[in-house]
């Protein structure tokens, strides 16, 4: 039979332009598909073996073979797989898109319905991941015989819309794969693959657990030497070809978690994480029934350098039957668990065809689902019987824990493992259980702080009262913390509480009537004087009134309970840096029992007029806004009214 020339089907022309130009970010995806398609043959060689016995003489090795010729500029993926027809390589390399793994999967899905023996899982369910090749190549040749038949057939094209195929010949069943390479061009990502260091690169990257050995051909040259070692005279160098097994096959997440050593997972983290540390805790996670798929999870010892940078790639690495299919598979784990190092795979997920993106489908949320549950999970298990060991990740990791807090999936799940400092201990953080076991009799609402540091949040005037009644604190002093709270603002029906928004109200029932009567009596006797000072300050503040949370400092500011905090305000600042921003108005409070009190009001009863009222209460507003750490409106204008004063006195 002479050569026949066929058109592939499907608009070849403009899908190769597609395939070769567009489909793949990262070129040297070609052998992995390659790979995974030999791989494939090899399953199916084995499956159909299971009532054709013969298809499998003795002696035959199930691998797959890469081999590259620097001289020739080729690479071959050889496999010892079931090969193909003449309809068959028609039908499944002439017509672009069309998967005759699919098919197979299909008719092993009804064995398997039938009764009939199980077999491994199929990759490739698009059947384009063999035209990548074109990618590197300028022309493609395949040579394969079906197991079971005699002939072979050698399908050759260069990608133009066209194909030949022919009679051919190959000693035993399979499939060998040639490329004729382009040139290399490392600057525009299109490295020489007829290296053998590339080539194993790739491999050990993409397919080191694919389970059959994947043999890399590597030539030296000899010299005939005699018994004390010395080349013999006259002797010619000869080339000695060997195959050397690259990849590993041992894809540990598949073993029971029982047979795996604690060595063995540390040596497997540090080949997927490059980290130099054995990982601070391990999670496994077997998932079977209409979907299957398996999960081997790290908890680092120390967190990542770039745990919080903008640009930090984070995820999972996703394997498909044990082929790599995306390095950080950012959609299996929400980024408040970045931190996370692993592997997922699965059988059973659904790929688009460049098998690099998944598709947003419901098995993919319920691994993550699923995957989050596992490590909130491990960590109350952790905090409850290894507290010491839970406090080590909180010290790690809780600031990006506390980014959980905007995940309305999880948030109830991470109250209970947040943890605080707070004004009981000084070395010791807190839960929220905690804290609600300490309150005080009648307490209704947990109270905390926001600030820049413990120190800043511990001077803060605002903790006058509750330090005064023996009420327990809260400091929130991470940057999140301020986010936190806007988005978990009750825990075991106790409201959270910020001690600078709102009024207090502390002690018991008799003791907060007593003190609102005395404030009332007292705001009525000063109602003209903080009148006044609320004039004076009307571009900075909408209110100044006496305090209930001050008992030594002479005056604080305060918000409202829906208004932002100065923390959260300077956050917004920071980030729009540019951009012109409203003031937020806030409070101004004053210790009624203050000494500066009595004295502005006997300079207001002597002359309404006096400037040092308004002197007075721009230092008290700057006095403020210096305590809680926020910026002077006029820091010229606020130095000169101190000078003022002390010469003054």
């Amino acid at each position: 039979m002479g050569v026949e020339t066929f058109a592939f089907k499907s608009e070849a022309r403009q899908l190769l332009d597609l395939m070769i130009h567009s489909l793949y970010s990262n070129k040297e995806i070609f052998l992995r598909e390659l790979i995974s398609n030999a791989s494939d043959a090899v399953d199916k060689l084995r499956f159909e073996a299971l009532t054709q016995t013969d298809l499998i003489p003795e002696g035959t090795t199930l691998r797959v073979r890469v081999h590259a010729d620097a001289e020739a500029r080729t690479v071959s993926v050889e496999d010892t797989g079931i090969g193909m027809s003449r309809d068959e390589v028609i039908e499944n390399l002439g017509t672009i898109a069309r998967s005759g793994t699919k098919e197979f999967a299909a008719r092993m899905s009804e064995a398997r319905k039938a009764g009939g023996a199980d077999a491994e899982s199929l990759i490739g369910q698009f059947g384009v991941g063999f035209y990548s090749a074109f990618m590197v190549a300028d022309a493609v040749t395949v040579v394969t015989r079906r197991a079971g038949e005699d002939t072979a057939w050698v399908w050759h094209s260069t990608g133009d819309g066209t194909f030949t195929l022919t009679e051919g010949h190959r000693d035993a069943p399979g499939t060998t794969v040639k490329l004729k390479l382009r040139d290399a061009d490392p600057e525009n990502g299109l490295p020489d693959f007829t290296q053998p260091w590339t080539l194993r690169r790739i491999i050990k990257k993409y397919s080191d657990f694919v389970q059959y050995p994947i043999e890399l051909r590597q030539e030296r040259t000899e010299i005939e030497r005699d018994d004390e070692g010395e080349p013999v005279e006259g002797a010619e160098e000869k080339t000695v070809v060997e195959w050397q097994t690259v990849n590993s096959m041992k894809a540990i997440w598949t073993r029971n978690p029982d047979d795996v050593t604690p060595e063995e997972y540390a040596e497997f983290y540090k080949h997927i994480s490059h980290d130099w540390e054995a990982p601070y805790e391990t999670m496994t996670l077997k998932a079977e029934g209409t979907f299957e798929y398996r999960a081997l999870l790290f908890v680092p010892e120390r967190a990542p350098f770039d745990l919080f940078y903008r640009d930090q790639k984070y995820g999972l690495q996703l394997y498909v039957n044990r082929v790599l299919i995306m390095e950080n598979c950012q959609d299996l784990v929400p980024d408040w668990l970045r931190f996370l190092r692993g592997v997922v795979d699965s059988p059973d997920l659904s790929l688009n065809v460049s098998r690099e993106i998944l598709q947003q489908d419901r098995h993919v949320k319920a691994i993550r689902k699923r995957l989050v549950k596992k490590v909130l999970d491990t960590f109350a298990k952790m905090q409850s019987d290894e507290a010491e060991r839970y406090r080590k990740v909180w010290d790690t990791y809780g600031r990006v824990l506390k980014e959980g807090a905007t995940d309305a999936d999880f948030r109830d799940r991470l109250k209970t493992l947040f943890m605080f400092a707070s004004s009981q201990s000084e070395t010791e953080p807190t839960t929220l259980d905690g804290y609600v076991e300490r309150m005080k009799e009648g307490q209704e609402a947990i109270y905390y702080l926001t600030g820049e540091s413990r120190a800043a949040v511990e001077r803060s005037p605002h903790l006058e009262a509750f330090k005064a009644k023996g009420y327990e604190v809260l400091y929130l002093t991470d940057p999140v913390d301020e986010i936190l709270v806007g988005h978990i603002t009750s825990f075991k029906d106790h409201k959270l509480q910020s001690v600078g928004k709102g009024t207090v109200e502390l002690g018991t029932e008799e003791e907060r009537q007593a003190a609102e009567k005395a404030r009332e009596e007292k705001t009525a006797e000063h109602k003209d004087l903080l009148g006044q000072l609320q004039d004076t300050l009307d571009a900075w503040v909408k209110e100044v009134r006496l305090s209930s949370r001050l008992t030594t400092s002479a005056a604080c500011l305060v918000g409202e309970e829906n208004d932002m905090s100065p923390g959260l305000e300077r956050l917004f600042a920071q980030a729009q840096a540019d951009a012109e921003r409203p003031v937020q108005k806030r409070i101004l409070e004053l210790n009624p029992d203050h000494p500066l009190l009595g004295k502005l009001k006997v300079i207001f009863e002597e002359n309404r007029e006096d400037t040092r009222l308004a002197d007075y209460a721009r230092l008290l507003h700057g006095q403020a806004l210096l305590a809680e750490g926020s910026p002077l409106p006029d820091p010229v204008e606020f130095g000169r009214l101190v000078a003022e004063l002390m010469v003054r006195a």
